[in-house]
């Protein structure tokens, strides 16, 4: 029974050193291992009556043209067009894609089409910033709304004019291999720390029991591909993005004055600081008040005589000190203390931070 609870206690232990620990590969990505974008111009038919209008004259001579590489002449004012919205296509093309893999796309009206809803999207090659075609998007667009109306009411659920396509992408052409024939690799930070780089490096040196890594700078990290996994590059970084660390951050406070949102760090401190909050609260009504004759009466005039409503209130708060050191826990159930809001926290923590005793970075967005 004995052994049994100093297990526990064990791995009770492991599991709280080991909560904040996080895999490299959620807090960073290998260079040139991203997504890339993808965008086309295309039509959507087979709408009912809520495509683009006449004057959105756009669709209109892309059907034309359209039908011209068919083997159909026609001119662009013997066509009026209802069914048809001019879109925009956009998605988003995953590193290592291979030909036939299927990607979604985003489907969005160009013109001054009603809804797009029910429509189908015809073939639209998507291109890259190189110009040239990656995807070739096809298929019916899914907008999960509905737009009906007349001439005196109508009803409209959700945005009608934009939808997806889902899986509506062939991947055409392949992005080039970065990881063959590679002996370094460069791991980009997502955010750029000291630490934390550092720390990426000691444990990947450790894991491999060799100095494979290099910090040049706090946003990366170098690797040198040891020899044993010259031909398996794929094998070194699966092994690599599974070591976890404990990246750190900085310690900091960020306000939203809109919304009255407030986040704040676990490191966020405070030096030794009195708070006092309390409000005010001063109403001034003005009532005049008409004094006018009796009925039938030979003398008196009607006359307006001024009347002031006047209410002060104001609230009786301690005045708190928050002792240095202070936690983020200690910070919050010192000001609920003082009943504030967080709106009024805002405030608060504004004052603090002018008197140099908030030992975080403020951003206010």
């Amino acid at each position: 029974m004995k052994r049994t609870c100093i297990l526990l206690m064990f791995l009770l232990v492991v599991l709280v050193s080991s909560a904040h620990a996080v895999r490299i590969k959620d807090i960073a990505s290998f260079d040139g291992v991203r997504s890339n974008q993808l965008v086309g111009y295309g039509l959507v038919v087979g709408l009912n009556g809520s495509g683009d209008s006449d004057q959105a004259r756009i669709q209109t001579q892309s059907v034309v043209n359209m039908l011209e590489r068919m083997g159909i002449t026609t001119s662009i004012n013997d066509i009026k067009l209802k069914n048809v919205a001019a879109v925009m296509v956009t998605a988003t093309l995953p590193p290592f894609s291979k030909q036939g893999n299927r990607i979604d796309v985003l489907v969005s009206s160009l013109g001054d089409a009603k809804s797009i809803a029910g429509g189908t999207l015809i073939m639209t090659p998507l291109r890259g910033a190189d110009s040239q075609v990656y995807a070739v998007a096809q298929g019916a667009v899914l907008t999960n709304s509905f737009a009906f109306g007349g001439q005196a009411a109508g009803a409209q659920k959700n945005h009608p004019t934009a939808g997806t396509v889902p899986g509506g992408a062939l991947v055409e052409r392949e992005l080039p291999n970065v990881l063959a024939g590679r002996t370094t690799l460069r791991l980009n930070l997502g955010q750029a720390d000291f630490t934390t780089a550092s720390r990426i490096a000691t444990a990947a040196n450790e894991r491999f029991k060799s100095a494979v890594a290099t910090t040049p700078d706090p946003g990366s990290v170098m690797f040198q591909i040891p020899e044993s996994y010259a031909n398996r590059v794929v094998d070194f970084v699966a092994v690599l993005e599974a070591i976890e660390i404990k990246p750190d951050i900085h310690a900091r406070v960020v306000v939203n004055e809109r919304t009255g949102t407030i986040v704040m760090g676990d490191n966020v401190r405070i030096s030794t600081v009195a708070v006092s909050h309390g409000s005010l609260s001063l109403v001034i009504k003005e009532t005049p008040q008409v004094s006018q004759p009796a009925p039938l009466s030979k003398t008196g005039e009607t006359k307006v005589v001024p009347r002031t409503d006047l209410k002060v209130e104001e609230e009786s708060r301690r005045l708190l000190v928050l002792q240095e050191g202070a936690s983020i826990g200690d910070v919050v159930r010192a000001l609920n203390i003082l009943g504030v809001t967080p709106r009024d926290l805002i405030g608060i923590l504004q004052a603090v931070k002018s008197a140099g005793a908030l030992q975080a970075e403020l951003a206010i967005i």
